[in-house]
């Protein structure tokens, strides 16, 4: 285990992912923060506990540090992954909500950037790459599913109240075809949910720099409204048992018949 990741091989074609889970914050950054930034309030809380278990095999890579030191979800060139909207940076210069997390004057410098992603961003991805061709060298065919979570009402990123389901594929890019279509269907016909292909979550850097079809590496963004696990989107952000129990058997039954379409994409490939 490293200090930045932890890691947990399987041999499953399916390989979980978790940017944004962690809240470790070295205190040289820690005390750069501002009493807001300190709140943390951007994580995506739990997502690591929600998806534990429900699939054997499979693996998982979760970043333990917290997104406000580097994200790793973002380019490491800086580029937007959403141009002209509203959104958060590779290393955030506010919260979600368009409000300052750094104390004035202690924000992140170039040079702060280039340490963070030589220290933070790069091992993450080395380690996800690792696990990729592991287990493309497996099966002949990885399957990269990103685990997210956001609050479901933030009117600085979008309009309105988000989704339970936000399934992120840049616009059909990043998987085959009938892995997309799978999830789509499961997520639609959830009793009690909403959900949405490609909505204002399209899938972040990590969808669309590994999904890759045409190579066999196909790569999918489960975005989910934090209000369907979450028993309140506000400090002390708490887990609710009883909901997130009723919403893993919805991703527990995208997450098998995913891992069963890459076993059908592998037979097609031998």
């Amino acid at each position: 285990m490293s200090n930045i990741f932890e890691i947990a091989q399987g041999t499953s074609p399916v390989i979980l992912a978790f940017p944004h889970t962690g809240t470790d914050v070295p205190p040289a950054i820690w005390d750069r923060l501002n009493d807001n930034g300190k709140l943390l309030a951007d994580t995506d809380w739990h997502i690591h506990h929600l998806y534990k278990d429900l699939l054997p095999n499979v693996t998982t890579l979760r970043a333990t540090f917290h997104r406000y030191v580097i994200d790793a979800n973002r380019d490491p060139a800086g580029v937007s992954l959403y141009p002209g909207q509203n959104t958060t940076g590779l290393i955030p210069d506010t919260d979600f909500d368009g409000k300052a997390i750094w104390t004035e004057g202690q924000e992140p410098t170039e040079a702060d950037i280039a340490a963070r992603l030589a220290a933070f961003h790069a091992p993450y991805h080395a380690a996800l790459l690792a696990e990729i061709e592991r287990v493309k060298a497996i099966h002949g065919v990885a399957v990269l599913y990103d685990c997210h979570s956001i609050r479901a009402n933030i009117p600085f990123l979008f309009e309105g109240r988000l989704p339970d389901f936000n399934i992120g594929t840049d616009m059909g890019r990043t998987c085959d075809a009938a892995i997309e279509a799978a999830t789509v269907k499961i997520a639609a016909t959830a009793e009690g949910y909403t959900s949405i292909l490609n909505g204002r979550f399209k899938g972040g850097w990590t969808t669309r720099h590994y999904g890759k079809p045409d190579t066999s590496i196909h790569a999918i963004q489960m975005e989910l409204a934090q209000a369907s696990h979450l028993a309140t989107e506000a400090p002390p952000f708490a887990y609710d048992a009883e909901k997130a129990g009723r919403l893993r058997i919805h991703l527990k039954a995208i997450l098998e018949r995913i891992e069963q379409i890459a076993f059908q994409l592998k037979q097609k490939g031998e």
